[in-house]
């Protein structure tokens, strides 16, 4: 004799309200934690600082460079060219030096230096045989050393403040490291501190108003320049 089946009972009932209200808690919780981290990054990459590269950037940019620079207001901080003791090319003399690629990049640098005009600049450089051999090649005789181009820590910027003169442009002949320091300072984001060798970067410093970087410019790039061959 076949027996009649057991009834089956399917539950209607609805998810306890508390487990309702616990999902839709975290459920939001996510969403505003989402959110805050996006505002976070929004807000960090629109209060960065960026460099120009000068040689692609628009007349605006170079010509804000020309103008500052012919008042004395520009402090110009280059890193000394390639490191014999960290490359395969033929160097210059000591291992402590640049190679001979190096000399004719900052040569480049230097030829682009005459042209933007040397009246109202004045070059210091790391004491270290490679940023005294750099120098002496932009500008084509000895130039003078002071330890403190060479001191690259969070105080760096602090000093480059210091000496830099009224209406006088200050170039400096340094260090990547100490490089990075001024532009940490500046709020520059690490991706853009990456200073190549003989990397020249400028900023806008005339005592009137906080520093403001003006852009980077490389050895090869000086040529690009619009105008400043007859300059």
């Amino acid at each position: 004799m076949a027996h009649a089946p057991y009834p089956v009972s399917v539950s209607t009932s609805k998810a306890p309200r508390t487990l309702r209200f616990n999902r839709t808690f975290l459920n939001r919780l996510m969403l505003s934690s989402l959110l805050l981290a996006l505002s976070t990054v929004l807000a960090w990459l629109l209060t960065s600082t960026h460099v120009i590269d000068l040689s692609a950037a628009d007349t605006t940019a170079q010509s804000k460079l020309y103008a500052e620079w012919a008042r004395g207001n520009v402090v110009l901080m280059i890193r000394h060219a390639e490191r014999c003791d960290r490359s395969g090319n033929p160097c210059l003399g000591s291992p402590d030096g640049i190679t001979l690629n190096g000399s004719q990049a900052a040569a480049a640098v230097g030829v682009g230096l005459q042209h933007l005009g040397l009246q109202k600049a004045r070059l210091i450089a790391s004491p270290l045989t490679r940023t005294r051999q750099t120098a002496d090649f932009i500008l084509g005789q000895v130039v003078p050393t002071q330890s403190w181009v060479e001191d690259c820590d969070s105080s760096f910027k602090d000093a480059v403040l210091a000496h830099k003169k009224s209406q006088e442009n200050l170039v400096l002949i340094t260090h990547s490291g100490c490089i990075d320091h001024f532009e940490r300072r500046m709020g520059v984001r690490a991706g853009q501190r990456d200073s190549a060798y003989t990397q020249a970067f400028f900023v806008q410093v005339d005592g009137k108003q906080a520093p403001r970087i003006i852009g980077s410019l490389d050895a090869e790039d000086w040529a690009k320049l619009p105008g400043l061959q007859s300059r």
